[in-house]
């Protein structure tokens, strides 16, 4: 929800920078977990969590990453999608962010520029228990701010099957949020790999944005009763979630909004999958 240009602090995550001014068209440089987790292994069920850290600032006023990784492990998610990501940035002591967390949740990590910030650069990072085939940084258009989708590959299941999954986190008005949700659509229009679009979306269920999603094949799986993510401490709306397309090619197992007041300002969105190896309808 919130954006640097609005004052908030920020800790920082993975890899190396992106080749244009803005960040956009690749992520940075994978990294890779110094002890590779093998609970995926072999699996066929997914755990997707999307959550904005705010750079790892509490609603204490702390920057703290450990407690932020402490969420995630406790969570023990395959693919975590991770928003508001400082790259070697001033404000939260030139710390790489994903790196770090990538460090503390023992995942590979990859970053993906926003734009260039206090001597480092802003964006999002993608956690996964498995590597990633490949990953790219696409340019959304512009809001306040460049925004950009941080796509990954990765292929899970026994036998291996390919896996895309895309972080986002849209900004800033209703017009600048639409234009980019379009192009996510564009992008992925002809897709047929099985996808996964999970972030801060700042929109509502009631808004154009969720509304064109959906008309456009995404499949957004019910929160339940207890479903607003913003803010963690006072919720009142729901703006994060995690979505999927086909829906014939994914079964959801479990959706859950978890009730952390502290860590950041949004609440974590956890969704537990199963990928099929063919349409349920085949």
């Amino acid at each position: 929800m919130t954006s640097p240009r609005r004052g908030l602090p920020a800790l920082f995550l993975a890899g190396l920078l992106l080749a244009s001014p803005w960040g956009a068209g690749q992520a940075q440089e994978v990294v890779a977990p110094s002890q590779s987790g093998d609970s995926a292994r072999g699996a066929t069920t997914i755990t997707i969590l999307a959550y904005n850290i705010k750079h790892g600032k509490g609603n204490d006023g702390s920057i703290d990453l450990e407690r932020a990784a402490r969420v995630i492990n406790s969570l023990d998610p395959d693919l975590v999608t991770l928003q508001e990501i400082d790259s070697a940035v001033e404000r939260t002591g030139g710390v790489d962010q994903g790196t770090v967390l990538g460090e503390l949740t023992g995942m590979y990590s990859v970053f993906g520029a926003f734009f260039d910030y206090q001597g480092g650069r802003y964006g999002m990072a993608i956690l996964s228990k498995r590597p990633f085939t490949t990953h790219q940084n696409h340019r959304l258009p512009d809001g306040l701010e460049p925004r950009t989708a941080l796509a990954v590959n990765v292929e899970v299941g026994d036998p291996a099957r390919p896996l895309t999954v895309v972080g986002i986190h849209l900004y800033a008005t209703a017009e600048e949020r639409y234009a980019q949700a379009k192009r996510l659509v564009e992008i992925y229009r002809g897709a047929t790999t099985p996808i996964i679009l999970a972030g801060d979306f700042n929109s509502t269920p009631d808004s154009e944005v969720i509304d064109l999603f959906s008309r456009s094949g995404w499949h957004i799986p019910n929160k339940g009763e207890d479903r607003l993510t913003f803010r963690s401490d006072d919720p009142r709306r729901e703006i994060d979630y995690i979505m999927y397309r086909p829906e014939s090619r994914f079964e959801v197992l479990e959706v859950d909004v978890v009730d952390e007041p502290l860590v950041s300002d949004h609440r974590p969105v956890l969704l537990q999958l199963r990928l099929l190896e063919t349409d349920r309808d085949q």
